[in-house]
């Protein structure tokens, strides 16, 4: 498959792309899974691409832009008087897409109200524009996509599970970017040759040291995230070298340190919170080594890693406890 926008390597893109090739010769319904900003457009555009209906247009529509009220004209179309403004007759993204494939962007904010409605477009292939009785008949190819894990919005009652099914014929899950290190360098010598003609300015070398410092980077807004920063970065730079500004490297500094911060703080509550359990002791069935399912070495370790002291040696022993061991070694002298 060739597509200048799919960039990577990594072992998870790289089965995402052979996911697109085997899916996109048929006309299944795909649903495609990913957080903010990993690219779902693109995959969608790929599977259109790939696919014999690369011909015919590929429309898009983001669900969660467009008011409630105008969702159903914006999908259907409407006749002239169908409500207040409606002057002409208008084709929705149904009928633009006919022939082709229509992408439903963020699918989970689609209004319940209108979910019957698009059901029956998906199974029967036929719907009636706002304010007409007439059934219009189309062919077209759906692609959604979402954020959000439909699954749970389908339990909470938010989303239709008919509509669920028959959306998630085809589910594909896309990786965020923290998960394709591998692919942050790739990314950004694409994006880097992408806005030297746009920002009128050649970028000859990316340092290795910048690189790292992009690899280091958690990337919550993943690859749109990406984009923004080396775009800012390329403005910034006074020469032919890729120069990360003081600004955005204190602030991935931090951003990465907090993330850090993040994970010790909850290793240490873990591991505090099963001490308490095991009444501080380390080794053996009952203590919290074995509750942790770690050698006793490897917990005595992350103590000290984790600034977590010792304190049964701390802890005043009861009388009675005191007056056992003692007969204890007595018995054994």
């Amino acid at each position: 498959m060739t597509n200048l926008d799919l960039i990577g390597s990594s072992a998870k893109f790289r089965a995402l792309l052979q996911d697109v090739e085997r899916v996109a010769p048929v006309d299944s319904a795909v649903l495609i899974q990913g957080e903010t900003g990993t690219g779902k457009e693109v995959i969608a555009r790929a599977i259109h691409e790939a696919s014999p209906r690369r011909n015919q247009r590929f429309v898009a529509l983001n669900c969660a832009a467009i008011p409630s009220a105008l969702l159903e004209s914006e999908l259907f179309g409407h006749e002239r008087g169908a409500f207040t403004g409606a002057c002409t007759q208008t084709r929705g993204r149904f009928q633009m897409a006919d022939g082709g494939t229509l992408f439903l962007d963020e699918i989970g904010d689609m209004p319940l109200e209108l979910q019957p409605k698009l059901l029956r477009a998906l199974q029967e292939r036929e719907f009636e524009r706002l304010g007409s009785t007439q059934t219009v008949r189309i062919n077209v190819r759906v692609v959604a996509a979402t954020n959000q894990d439909l699954g749970k919005l389908v339990n909470q009652k938010l989303f239709r599970a008919d509509l669920f099914y028959r959306l998630n014929v085809i589910p594909l899950f896309l990786p965020p970017l923290r998960e394709r290190v591998q692919d942050i360098l790739p990314l950004t010598e694409f994006f880097v040759a992408k806005f030297s003609a746009r920002l009128n300015k050649t970028i000859d070398s990316i340092p290795d040291e910048v690189v790292e410092i992009l690899k280091a980077h958690d990337w919550p807004g993943n690859i749109r995230e990406l984009q923004n920063f080396i775009e800012r970065a390329m403005l910034f730079s006074p020469g032919s070298v890729l120069r990360l500004p003081l600004d955005l490297q204190q602030t991935m500094k931090q951003s990465s340190e907090s993330a850090a911060r993040t994970l010790a703080d909850a290793d240490r509550d873990h591991i505090l919170e099963t001490l308490e359990q095991a009444n501080w002791l380390i080794g053996g069935q009952k203590g919290a080594a074995n509750r942790l399912g770690l050698p006793r070495t490897t917990l005595i370790y992350k103590m000290r890693k984790l600034g977590i002291e010792t304190r049964q040696s701390y802890r005043p022993r009861p009388i009675r406890q005191l007056a056992d061991e003692q007969c204890h070694v007595a018995a054994s002298c």
